[in-house]
């Protein structure tokens, strides 16, 4: 196996692999607390409808021994059962290429086989995340979704991850896999630093609508973050489920999920 921080470096020469391990992940109904390793994540997701099962498509593993941990977030287009098929689709090629070393690789192979008519001409937009367990050094690779909000512990404040983190270059996230064969992907690196925090989302929380047809937008998604309890993860989801529950009321348009990362202390 190559060294960790290889995993950080252009593979165009040669294509590393490493064992990864799912730990949860699918398109279903759910609200629970996982563990990975140094990570805890908070994961909800709710299908429109009542439905068991949608178009948002989560994923979490561990990888190469607990080296890295790998976290997926993705939006099959369209929503409800509708597209359940499609997603799960979606989640066996997450896993069936996630062992694939370079994370810009792993995106091309979800674009290319995710697009190679096997899905029934749909898309999905993704945020893709590679988190080191020693150094909290993470790339990140988004495929035409919304950005991820991003706490600092050190400064107890929430921002854009694209906004705070990206040059400009970086910043130009790839097309959404599926969409144009051949579209090429881009990871930008950040410092997650102990107790940080990253809320994934999908349109279906930032695209809800109150009674009067306002739709909720990100600026309300990040005055909610900044004003959220930090204790942990759940804390943190559970009080924006509830503003977003309050927000819209029945009134609901899409799939939603919701997932909140924290790494911890290392000892």
């Amino acid at each position: 196996m190559t060294e960790p921080s290889d995993l950080m470096t252009d593979s165009s020469e040669q294509r590393y692999t490493l064992i990864c391990m799912e730990v949860w992940g699918g398109n279903r109904s759910v609200t629970r607390t996982v563990e990975l390793l140094d990570l805890t994540a908070w994961v909800h997701s709710s299908p429109i409808g009542g439905h068991g099962s949608g178009g948002d498509v989560h994923y979490l593993s561990v990888c190469g021994q607990g080296v890295l941990s790998r976290v997926v977030l993705a939006d099959v287009s369209g929503h409800g059962p509708q597209v359940s098929g499609p997603a799960q689709l979606l989640h066996e090629l997450i896993r069936e290429h996630i062992n694939t070393w370079d994370q810009t690789d792993f995106v091309r192979d979800l674009n290319k086989t995710f697009g190679g008519g096997v899905a029934s001409g749909k898309y999905a937009t993704a945020s893709v995340f590679g988190i080191l367990r020693e150094t909290g050094e993470t790339a990140f690779t988004n495929a035409g979704h919304l950005p991820p909000l991003w706490y600092h512990s050190k400064s107890s404040t929430w921002t854009w991850l694209d906004e705070e983190a990206c040059t400009a270059e970086c910043r130009r996230s790839g097309l959404p896999v599926g969409l144009i064969p051949g579209t090429d992907y881009r990871q930008s690196l950040i410092e997650f630093e102990p107790r940080d925090m990253l809320v994934l989302y999908t349109d279906g929380v930032t695209d809800a609508e109150d009674a009067s047809g306002e739709v909720l937008g990100r600026d309300r998604l990040l005055e909610w973050t900044r004003r959220a309890p930090v204790e942990s993860p759940a804390v943190v989801g559970e009080f924006l489920r509830r503003e977003l529950d309050a927000f819209r009321g029945n009134n609901r348009v899409d799939d939603e999920t919701l997932i909140v990362v924290q790494r911890g202390v290392q000892e």
